[in-house]
C-alpha cells in the first residue's frame, strides 16, 4: 500500500498544471469568501492552496502521508501555515462544530463511504457553516456515458485510488442534511467524468438537527 500511495501521489503531481487550467477560474470563484478555520478533506498535493484567501487557518486532512511534502512545498510557495492530518474523510478526528468551512474538490468519488465522510463534515461545521464542494459525478441514467461509467468503473477504481465514475455524490450531498444546498452542473474536457457539480451545502443552524 505504501508504493502506492506513494506511485500515486508523484501521478498525481504531474496533473497539477492540467488540473489549474480546467478548474482554476472556478476556484477562485467558489473559495473567494472563505475566512476563519477551514477543513480540505483530501487535499491531495495541496492544489487547491493558491486559490485560498490569506488569514484564514487551514486544516488539511490527507490519508497518504506521500501527499504531505507536495502540500508544504505548496504551502511554503503561497506563505500560508498548514495544519495536516493523516487522518479519512469519515473519521478526521476533530472536534465537532471546529471549522467554518469545510473543501471538497474531486475527493468524494473516492472515500469507501460517502454517506459518513458527508456526516463528518456536518459534524465538525460550525452551525451555519458552509460546505464547498467540486466534484465529477454520474452521467444522465440511460445515457452512454453512464453506460461507460458503470463498465469502466472496476479498472478505474484500481487505477485512480478506489474513484467510482459513477457515483450520485450531488444526491448524496442532497439528503445528507443540510440545512441549503446550492449547485451547478458543467462539464469538465475529461474522458469518462465529463460531468461534474460545483456548490455550496450550508449546515444546520444552531438549535437544529
Amino acid at each position: 500500500m505504501s508504493l502506492y500511495q506513494r506511485l500515486f501521489a508523484h501521478g498525481l503531481a504531474l496533473g497539477d498544471d492540467a488540473q489549474h487550467r480546467i478548474y482554476g477560474d472556478r476556484k477562485r470563484r467558489l473559495f473567494a469568501d472563505l475566512s476563519g478555520t477551514v477543513v480540505e478533506m483530501g487535499p491531495g498535493t495541496g492544489i487547491n492552496l493558491p486559490y485560498l484567501p490569506r488569514g484564514i487557518q487551514w486544516i488539511g486532512v490527507e490519508p497518504n502521508p506521500h501527499m504531505h511534502r507536495f502540500i508544504r512545498e505548496v504551502a511554503a510557495e503561497q506563505g500560508i501555515e498548514v495544519d495536516l492530518r493523516t487522518a479519512t474523510a469519515a473519521a478526521t478526528g476533530l472536534p465537532d462544530a471546529c471549522a467554518d468551512a469545510v473543501i471538497s474538490t474531486l475527493v468524494l468519488c473516492s472515500v469507501p463511504d460517502l454517506d459518513a465522510a458527508l456526516a463528518e463534515v456536518r459534524r465538525i461545521l460550525k452551525p451555519g457553516g458552509r460546505f464547498y464542494f467540486i466534484e465529477h459525478v454520474a452521467a444522465p441514467e440511460g445515457s452512454w456515458s453512464r453506460t461507460l461509467q458503470h463498465s469502466i468503473k472496476p479498472i478505474w477504481r484500481r487505477l485512480g485510488d478506489g474513484c467510482r465514475p459513477d457515483r450520485e455524490t450531488a444526491r448524496a450531498i442532497e439528503r445528507a442534511g443540510f440545512a441549503d444546498v446550492e449547485y451547478e452542473s458543467f462539464r469538465a474536457p475529461l474522458p469518462v467524468v465529463a460531468p461534474h457539480v460545483i456548490g455550496i451545502a450550508e449546515a444546520p443552524p444552531p438549535g437544529t438537527t
